[in-house]
């Protein structure tokens, strides 16, 4: 995927204010629009004008897009860095971020779950000021440790939602809040903090906050849904002949029974052991058989002894299962 420079698009610096961003699109625009323009790729420049004016005249966007795209060119190849939108606040409800449109795959990669997880709480066209109505929910995105889910866990989090300042530049504005993080909580799944979004209008309540939950890389387990996924190493000798192991796990160990004449690449399940719930997921181990090293003068005649013993071919029935 390549990295999109979306003030390259309209023509603009990055300091422009909202007012040059505005005029910019629309000059670009009445040149490039199909219905004024007989240019062959007038209607993918269209396309990517309004992408750009999309995303630049949104100041949750925009920040999030400067944010992530710090130093990045044009044309280079571009991944978003795990979590980069972790704690950034987004509001708004359906249609504010161009539902309809056709996008890139680089804006999905940065917005596509704001937009499909955009809130509700906009008012549509026609609002009346004077009546009371409920402010919008905000919605972001928080990374916890997988531990979280095993054990529960009350959060200190920081959260970043942009701001207009007097001279018109968007800043982060921070706020701190205490999350209590329920045991059993899954990848994707929403807390709802009452009240935490925007203010109402005239009499109105407040909006929501829903955070959606990603959990941290772990360098032992891979999670899908509730069920856990991890490798366990063991000696050949406890493969081949059978072996009780301890396996740690998020809520403590388990004692796992390794079945006589295991290889690498087995697959083996503990029901229950998973992220907790009704019913609790389950853990996968996958067994990977590892070999002492050959160091010494006495392990060295340990695998001689071996290979005189159990004459053992591994290459003996090379393509019988093809």
């Amino acid at each position: 995927m390549e990295f999109k420079d979306y003030y390259k698009a309209l023509g603009v610096e990055r300091t422009a204010s909202d007012e040059e961003i505005k005029k910019a699109f629309r000059r670009l625009a009445r040149k490039h629009h199909p219905d004024l323009s007989k240019a062959a790729d007038a209607p993918a420049r269209m396309q990517e004008l309004n992408e750009a004016y999309e995303v630049l005249r949104d100041k949750e966007k925009r920040a999030a897009y400067d944010r992530v795209g710090q130093g990045a060119q044009a044309g280079q190849s571009f991944q978003p860095p795990p979590g980069w939108d972790s704690g950034f606040e987004f509001s708004g409800g359906p249609g504010e971020f161009g539902d309809e449109a056709d996008h890139s795959a680089f804006f999905e990669a940065l917005f596509g779950a704001a937009r499909r997880g955009a809130a509700r709480g906009r008012p549509g066209r026609g609002f009346d000021p004077g009546q009371a109505r409920r402010g919008q929910d905000h919605h972001a995105k928080i990374v916890i440790p997988l531990e979280d889910s095993f054990h529960g866990a009350t959060r200190q989090l920081t959260l970043h939602s942009p701001e207009m300042d007097a001279s018109g530049n968007v800043t982060l504005h921070e706020r701190t809040l205490q999350v209590s993080i329920p045991k059993g909580i899954r990848a994707g799944q929403q807390l709802r903090l009452a009240g935490q979004g925007s203010a109402g209008f005239g009499d109105g309540p407040r909006g929501d906050l829903y955070l959606e939950v990603e959990f941290e890389p772990h360098a032992r387990w891979r999670v899908d849904g509730r069920d856990l996924y991890c490798t366990l190493r063991v000696a050949p000798w406890e493969a081949a002949l059978g072996a009780a192991v301890n396996v740690d796990l998020p809520d403590g160990t388990v004692e796992m029974t390794v079945p006589a004449g295991s290889q690498t690449g087995r697959k083996l399940r503990l029901r229950g052991r998973g992220i907790p719930g009704s019913p609790p997921g389950d853990l996968y181990v996958l067994l990977e058989v590892v070999l002492p090293p050959a160091r010494d003068d006495k392990a060295r005649a340990a695998y001689r002894k071996m290979a005189e013993d159990l004459a053992f071919d591994p290459r003996a029935n090379l393509g019988a299962d093809a």
